[in-house]
């Protein structure tokens, strides 16, 4: 598992309602109406953080009960910490973009936010993959996975929100842009 998918994974459990459900499954609930429960979600909530889940591969639907995977966090942190020794550059990435995150990013946290808009726009794509398209974060939600890549994590956001990665409204945020993994 690359650094871009273990940052999804942290995407995936920054968003309050799944990472509950994941919470609820691992002390114990099988079922949506369990979750719903123990959560204090809405049962249609609960089943679609649940799919979310599924999806995202930390949790599986059995025989008609939901079971955590916590294996696929083990998995995902022992190779996150693999490739991060190895090189900082998502799999896949060009010449040039490969270039550019070598020379901004150590240990998968950025040293500096390049002057060239060219080379800026390479390491703010790198990060913006950190954001499922399609989910809303709240604003602590983006610091907690922007701080991941920078200390100084308001600039990142405003950076990422100036050139069109992510998008706002008054109280929460979206991935707008940006290279899409398929």
């Amino acid at each position: 598992m690359s650094d871009p998918d273990a940052l999804r994974l942290l995407g995936l459990l920054s968003a309050p309602d799944r990472l509950r459900a994941l919470s609820a499954l691992v002390l114990g609930a099988r079922t949506g109406e369990e979750v719903a429960a123990r959560t204090g979600m809405p049962a249609r909530d609960a089943l679609a953080a649940l799919e979310r889940l599924e999806r995202g591969g930390v949790a599986v639907r059995e025989e008609g009960e939901w079971l955590p995977r916590p294996e696929a966090l083990r998995e995902a942190v022992a190779r996150a910490a693999e490739s991060r020794a190895e090189d900082p550059v998502p799999e896949g990435a060009g010449g040039e973009e490969a270039a550019v995150l070598r020379s901004f990013l150590r240990e998968g946290r950025i040293v500096a936010l390049p002057v060239q808009r060219a080379k800026r726009l390479v390491v703010l794509d790198h990060v913006a993959r950190a954001f499922e398209p399609g989910v809303r974060y709240s604003e602590p939600e983006v610091n907690a996975v922007l701080r991941v890549f920078h200390s100084d994590h308001a600039s990142l956001r405003r950076a990422l929100v100036d050139e069109g990665f992510l998008d706002r409204d008054s109280t929460r945020y979206w991935r707008c842009g940006g290279t899409v993994d398929v």
